[in-house]
């Protein structure tokens, strides 16, 4: 159970009452949440009942959320489906809850798919919907840097190294210096809003389509290839690390159908979908290794996920470099 935060019904009444969207009937806490707090919220208004979604942000200060808050509205006003937040009577978003910044926002309709049920035609549409995401967010006016982005793991690369075997030190110190060394290229690659997580639990699907993207806090300003690296590194591999290329070229061909690539993106895909790797093998590992303490309430451990299911397809990048379709 991944709810860090334990509400009260008292709580929820005294949050819902600042919304003129009804009152509250029942909440449920969301499984599988990683970094946040999720509830489900159903509210009744005028005899009918819909349900929210409210969000509390485990990492995050108040200071951080403005930038959530005006992107996600950005947007959501451009056409994109992903949850932005409801305004209070006053035309405020942003609330805290038991010193948690929260956004109260709509449910989507939909599902998610299993990693293993997932078609060429499911890339597709991810990769599509990914593209206009990019191309939405191009005229956005603020700018982040990466929670975890390349001074995160240059420093923790470092962190980490005591607790690691020599034949895995050596290939993330590896992986870091490429990346550096891709960056001092004079590639102008493009850059923008990035989803930064979008990986196959973060979209809801209705039969082939996308119906909504969703956990769209891990977002910075960042190369957006990058972005569709990790996504080809979830959403197109099988268990072993390999890579589906039936399902890796429908990603691509979709996503250059809506976004087409520059010609100095194609001599940075390759590196980018070993660093995408390399930049979720090391987030996990930390916790994996017991070098990074959870702080959360009510009694919830985090929820960890497997490391060398980066690592395999690390390893299969760096062997079996991928190309960019034109």
């Amino acid at each position: 159970m991944a709810v860090y935060t334990q509400l009260s019904q008292q709580d929820f009444t005294q949050l819902l009452g600042q919304f003129p969207l009804g009152t509250l009937v029942r909440f449920k806490g969301i499984d599988g949440g990683i970094e946040n707090t999720n509830y489900f919220v159903t509210l009744s208004k005028d005899g009918n009942e819909a349900e929210y979604v409210l969000t509390l942000f485990e990492e995050f200060t108040m200071e951080d959320m403005p930038f959530f808050v005006e992107l996600t509205t950005w947007l959501a006003e451009r056409g994109i489906a992903l949850p932005s937040p409801f305004k209070d009577k006053h035309g405020i978003a942003l609330k805290k809850i038991h010193n948690r910044p929260a956004l109260l926002q709509p449910k989507f309709e939909g599902s998610h798919v299993a990693k293993t049920d997932l078609t060429p035609a499911h890339c597709a549409s991810i990769g599509a919907h990914l593209a206009r995401f990019h191309v939405a967010g191009e005229n956005f006016y603020l700018r982040r840097q990466a929670h975890r982005g390349v001074f995160w793991w240059r420093r923790e690369s470092q962190n980490i190294a005591r607790f690691l075997t020599e034949e895995d030190n050596a290939l993330l110190k590896s992986e870091v210096a490429l990346f550096d060394e891709l960056r001092e290229q004079p590639w102008g690659l493009p850059m923008g809003v990035v989803h930064g997580d979008l990986f196959h639990d973060n979209a809801l699907f209705i039969g082939d389509e996308v119906s909504a993207i969703l956990d769209v806090y891990n977002a910075a300003t960042a190369f957006l290839l990058f972005d569709l690296a990790i996504v080809a590194n979830d959403w197109c591999t099988r268990a072993d690390g390999s890579v589906d290329p039936e399902r890796e070229s429908a990603l691509l061909a979709a996503y250059n159908r809506e976004r087409p690539f520059t010609d100095n993106e194609h001599k940075a895909w390759p590196q980018l979908t070993r660093t995408a790797a390399m930049r979720f093998w090391l987030s996990r590992l930390i916790p994996a290794c017991g070098i990074e303490q959870a702080n959360r309430q009510g009694g919830s451990d985090m929820v960890l996920k497997d490391p060398d299911e980066l690592k395999r397809i690390l390893l299969y990048r760096i062997a079996n470099p991928s190309q960019l379709p034109g």
